[in-house]
This record gives structure tokens, C-alpha cells and sequence, in this order.
């Protein structure tokens, strides 16, 4: 068979069918959700193709309980969730972003609200918003905690590198640049917001997040300009 023919390009990208776990990553960027009479929830607008009986229902995060005056502050399409519901495959997809699956077993995560791509529906999501931020960087630096026990699917712009955080060793990162952190920590702003800053680049160095005690932050290689994103 010509390796450029159509019949090869087809098998080379078509879809695998031997595991059918509930979230299957298809390809880096393509995670494939199994659905048998169940629901997920998946971030709005990443839906890229769906075979079988699924039904769709697009909802605010506020709908889990966020208060009026973040439901003003955050406006944006990173804020919204797609609720999946039925029997059949859903794939779902973010800007190319690289995508992870992990399984809570009783656990904690703490996820940037952008970098949120799928959780099952039993995993409980409390937002809030990081207090001292908001007002700096108006495209939003909302967390998102996940708890419970199941699957859940985040995603980064490249490959991640994750940071040990010690008792005593406080890690600073750029806050358009990390993705998540362990339930156990409580990150706080550090800002050094002079005229110089402001009237040069102003917005990565002079606000970082400062995270401290026992556990793990996850940073990616790139800044994510959140009010970008959001309004495309």
C-alpha cells in the first residue's frame, strides 16, 4: 500500500477501538469520553465530533454554586461547562492544548479554571476567585477545586513541569503560566506593582503566586492571556 494513499492516512489517524475506558485519550490532544447512560461535564466549545445518543446542555459554572459577584467578575467562555449526558463516544478537544487524565481517589486538585477540560459529574467543583487578582487582571485568575473520586482531564500549552513545594521552600510562578496545584495548598498574590512596571510590561513578573507548605504546583511553558482566550 502507497504510505501517502488515502487508505493509509485513514488508518494511521482513525480512531481506536481496543481500550474503552470512561475517559480514553485518543490522541495528546484529543481525549475520547465513553459514555454508558452517564453524564460528564466538559468545558464549553470543546466538543469536536460525538457518535451515539448524547444529549447537551450548556450551563455557567454558577450553576454549582458561585456567588452573584463572581458571576459578574467572570464572564468569559473559560468560566462555562457543557454538561454530556447519554450513551455513545464525545470527544472533546482545546486549542491543540496537550491533554491529561487523572483519577481521584478521595483527593484534592486545585486547576486553573482555564486549563479545566472534563471531570465526571460525581467529582464535587467549588470556584473561587483569588481575591487580590481580580482587579489587576481583568481576564479573570479563578481556581477551580476538584474532589471526590473519578476521572478528571486538564490541559497545557506544551509539556508541564511539576514543582515539589516544601515546608520552608516557597515556590513563586507566573500566574498565566500555572495550570495546578495540590488541593493542600492555598496560594497567595504577591504583587511588586511600581510606575516602572506599569508603564513597561506590567502584567507577568510584577504579580506572581506564591505557594507554601507541603505539596506541588504545575506550570507550562507559556503565559495564557485569559481575556484572549475567552472572547474567541
Amino acid at each position: 500500500m502507497n504510505k501517502f494513499s488515502i487508505e493509509s492516512f485513514i488508518q494511521e489517524t482513525a480512531q481506536k477501538d481496543e481500550n474503552r475506558s470512561f475517559f480514553e485519550l485518543e490522541k495528546p490532544q484529543m481525549l475520547e469520553l465513553n459514555l454508558n447512560n452517564q453524564s460528564v461535564w466538559t468545558k464549553a466549545g470543546s466538543m469536536v465530533s460525538y457518535i451515539g445518543n448524547v444529549r447537551f446542555e450548556r450551563q455557567g459554572m454558577m450553576s454549582q454554586g458561585l456567588g452573584n459577584l463572581l458571576k459578574k467578575a467572570i464572564s468569559g467562555e473559560g468560566t462555562r461547562m457543557m454538561k454530556a449526558q447519554g450513551t455513545g463516544r464525545v470527544y472533546v478537544a482545546d486549542v491543540g492544548k496537550k491533554i491529561r487524565v487523572l483519577y481521584l481517589e478521595n483527593e484534592a486538585i486545585c486547576v486553573n479554571g482555564n486549563d479545566v477540560l472534563a471531570y465526571e459529574d460525581g467529582i464535587k467543583c467549588d470556584i473561587t476567585m483569588l481575591k487580590s487578582v481580580a482587579g489587576m487582571m481583568s481576564g479573570g485568575l479563578f481556581q477551580v477545586r476538584l474532589s471526590g473520586t473519578g476521572h478528571i482531564a486538564i490541559t497545557t500549552h506544551g509539556d508541564p513541569l511539576t514543582l515539589v513545594v516544601r515546608a520552608g521552600e516557597p515556590v513563586f510562578t507566573d500566574p498565566n503560566a500555572t495550570v495546578a496545584w495540590s488541593g493542600s495548598l492555598a496560594p497567595t498574590i504577591k504583587t511588586d506593582i511600581t510606575f516602572k512596571t506599569l508603564i513597561g510590561r506590567g502584567s507577568g513578573e510584577s504579580v506572581q503566586m506564591k505557594f507554601e507548605g507541603d505539596g506541588w504546583v504545575l506550570v507550562q511553558p507559556y503565559e495564557e492571556v485569559y481575556m484572549a482566550a475567552s472572547n474567541h
